[in-house]
C-alpha cells in the first residue's frame, strides 16, 4: 500500500462555527472530490432529516454548509489505507486543524467515528471535542434515526460532554 494524500482542501468560510472532522476520505469522495460522496454514507441523510432540506448534490451540500456554518475536513492529511477501511489506517499524519481555527470561529468540533476520534486525540491531546458516531455505511450499531438524534448536537448543544 503506498501512502496517500488528502486530495482537497477543507471546507469551510470565515462563519463557520461547528467544524466536522471525518479520518480520511473514501475512494468514492476522493473520485467526486468532496466529502461524504459514498451513496450509502449517511451524512448527508442526516442533514436532510435534521435540518429538513434536500443535498443531493456537491453544489447543494456546500451551499447548506455555508448557510448553516458547517466547517468540514478530515483528521488525516496523509495515511495507508485499505480501500476505504477506517480500521486499517496506518502512518497517519495529522491534518493542521489550525487552518481552520486561525480565520474562523469555530465554537464546536465534532469528529465522526472511533477512529477519527483515536487520530484526533492522538495528534491534538488538548482540544475539546464531541465524538459522534460515524455515518459510514460500516457503522451498522446506529440506525439513521439514533445517528440524527446523535448528530443533533451539530444544531445545539444538548448537554453533550466533551471527549478528550
Amino acid at each position: 500500500m503506498q501512502i496517500l494524500i488528502h486530495p482537497f482542501e477543507p471546507f469551510f468560510d470565515e462563519n463557520s462555527k461547528v467544524l466536522i472532522l471525518g479520518s480520511f476520505p473514501s475512494i468514492k469522495s476522493r473520485e467526486e472530490n468532496f466529502y461524504y460522496q459514498h451513496s450509502k454514507n449517511r451524512f448527508w441523510r442526516i442533514f436532510e432529516i435534521l435540518f429538513k432540506c434536500e443535498l443531493k448534490t456537491v453544489q447543494d451540500q456546500k451551499v447548506f454548509l455555508k448557510a448553516n456554518h458547517i466547517a468540514l475536513w478530515d483528521v488525516i492529511a496523509s495515511c495507508k489505507i485499505k480501500n476505504s477501511d477506517d480500521k486499517t489506517i496506518s502512518y497517519a499524519k495529522a491534518n493542521d486543524i489550525n487552518i481552520i481555527l486561525d480565520k474562523a470561529n469555530i465554537e464546536k468540533i465534532c469528529v465522526l467515528g472511533k477512529v477519527a476520534s483515536k487520530y484526533f486525540s492522538k495528534f491534538y491531546p488538548e482540544q475539546e471535542f464531541f465524538e459522534l458516531p460515524s455515518s459510514s455505511p460500516a457503522n451498522m450499531n446506529y440506525s439513521l434515526e439514533n445517528l440524527v438524534e446523535k448528530y443533533s448536537i451539530i444544531k445545539e448543544n444538548n448537554g453533550f460532554s466533551w471527549s478528550r
